[in-house]
């Protein structure tokens, strides 16, 4: 089993072959191939990863909430994060 680290979104995932894992956002429909640099592997001579979209879908909301004590201040906020679900294919 080859593994490598990607970067996409500003953040770093370690794949493997044949794993299935949530990214930030990409603009690529549901069903296309998407090429990935990697920026380490191990056993590939090749830096490409090709990974196939599953699906988009956004996470659970999260809440923000703001306070200042004895200002009679507070705001209260909502996030969902969108995501990408990939499917690695292969590795080099």
């Amino acid at each position: 089993m080859s593994h490598a680290v990607i970067k996409t979104g500003g953040k770093q995932f370690l794949v493997q072959e044949g794993q299935t894992l949530r990214v930030p956002s990409l603009a690529a429909d549901a069903g296309s191939s998407v090429e990935i640099e990697a920026l380490l592997s191990s056993g590939a001579e090749s830096s490409k990863i090709s990974a196939t979209v599953v699906d988009h879908g956004r996470d659970q909301k999260i809440v923000v909430f703001k306070k200042k004590r004895r200002k009679q201040y507070k705001r209260t906020r909502g996030h969902r994060q969108g995501y990408t679900t990939l499917k690695i294919e292969s590795i080099g």
